[in-house]
């Protein structure tokens, strides 16, 4: 392959704890000058609509983070960050801002009590502006269904005696009936985008609970409290489905195309709802969300399809290239999203796909940004010159 000035569109992710995703375009941009310095060189951070999404798209769009007052995920005040599109027509909102670990990593973690009311706190304060919301939700510290937000925009869960039921995942078990006659009146007329980046269940050994409890200091005991939790809550949802066609929509869209009216079963097993501590079911539920492929969703958002049109080479990247990166991640959105004819390079921190296997993805190449033997701790301090290089070494041999 002999390209003499390719046009080159840079689409990495961010290689996380050392790069976010516009300082690894830029990177990749550097190196790709270095060979070819006359080139059409464009820089489009991408990201799978977990942490570092906000970060990408406001470099994309080229507007800056907006902060707000909101609680973290055990109800202590903390301030959180969001964006917003250039017509100011769309957030962007990374639930992690309000409900992530790292805010709670300061204490104990507290598996039951944790909730995404902080979460809801950033959609009240942009609902009466915007006509969509783009929801990520990776990272959270929380297993409460989405309850919590759905509490700071007006709705109550409450138990059979008519009292609010306690905040978290602890009180899942509790509520017989949801409230949402107060509910934000904005609440259900934007159009809301819930990126996700798993296909778990809400429940059952696939569910939130199971495999993402432990992540948030669950243990054997809070695992089941959780899960029976959130069984508790499909059931409810799906008592109420019928009898709440007001909040409702009979063509809600989700990464298994059905209709929220479902039986229980149905709601507990429906892909994706168990992504972040099971927010999905009640935003689709109750808001006519619609849960997306967070890379996908991502795509729309920065246009991607047009900013690959007519590229000749592609250099794209993340911290570590496996099979998970070829399943709804940003490599393979990328791919997807590239002309055929466009020769596509992946940068990584690491490598662990063989030659086959990136040939049968469509990937061209894959370098590591690794210099030879080197420990995690080098290649995190000097991630942003190990990029480049790597970038220029990719656009050398496609110059060849």
């Amino acid at each position: 392959m002999s390209i003499t000035s390719p046009r080159i569109v840079c689409a990495p992710d961010s290689f996380k704890g050392s790069a976010s995703a516009p300082e690894a375009a830029a990177a990749l941009a550097r190196g790709a000058r270095q060979v070819f310095p006359h080139s059409e060189i464009v820089e489009l951070p991408f990201a799978d609509g977990g942490e570092g999404t906000l970060d990408a798209l406001l470099a994309v769009w080229g507007t800056q983070a907006e902060e707000v007052d909101v609680v973290d995920a055990l109800g202590r005040p903390a301030t959180a960050l969001f964006g917003r599109s250039p017509d100011g027509r769309t957030a962007v909102i990374e639930a992690a801002q309000a409900n992530g670990l790292p805010q709670v990593s300061d204490v104990p973690l507290r598996p039951l009590r944790a909730d995404t009311f902080g979460v809801g706190m950033i959609a009240a304060h942009v609902l009466d502006e915007v006509d969509e919301i783009l929801l990520c939700i990776g990272g959270s510290a929380s297993t409460d269904g989405g309850t919590g937000l759905l509490t700071a925009l007006g709705a109550r869960f409450l138990d059979d005696s008519g009292h609010e039921v306690d905040p978290g995942g602890q009180g899942l078990a509790s509520i017989v009936e949801i409230d949402v006659s107060d509910l934000h009146p904005r609440a259900t007329e934007v159009r809301w985008r819930i990126a996700v980046d798993v296909d778990n269940p809400l429940t059952g050994p696939r569910g939130a609970a199971a495999v993402f409890g432990p992540q948030k200091g669950a243990d054997e005991q809070d695992v089941a409290t959780l899960d029976a939790g959130l069984a508790q809550l499909a059931r409810v949802l799906s008592a109420r489905a019928g009898t709440a066609s007001d909040h409702q929509d009979d063509s809600i869209e989700d990464s298994t195309e059905g209709s929220t009216e479902d039986s229980v079963e149905e709601i507990a097993e429906r892909r994706g709802f168990g992504a972040a501590g099971g927010i999905p079911v009640t935003t689709a539920t109750l808001l006519r969300a619609e849960v997306v492929p967070g890379s996908q969703m991502v795509a729309d958002a920065v246009g991607l399809s047009d900013a690959l049109s007519g590229a000749d080479l592609v250099l794209t990247g993340e911290g570590s290239l496996d099979s998970q990166s070829l399943d709804g991640k940003v490599v393979a959105a990328v791919r997807r999203h590239a002309p055929q004819s466009a020769a596509v390079i992946v940068v990584a921190g690491t490598v662990r796909l063989t030659p086959a296997e990136c040939r049968e993805a469509g990937v061209t190449a894959a370098l590591s940004i690794a210099p030879g033997a080197a420990s995690l701790e080098t290649l995190l301090e000097e991630a942003l010159p190990l990029i480049e290089d790597a970038a220029a070494h990719a656009c050398a041999l496609a110059a060849v």
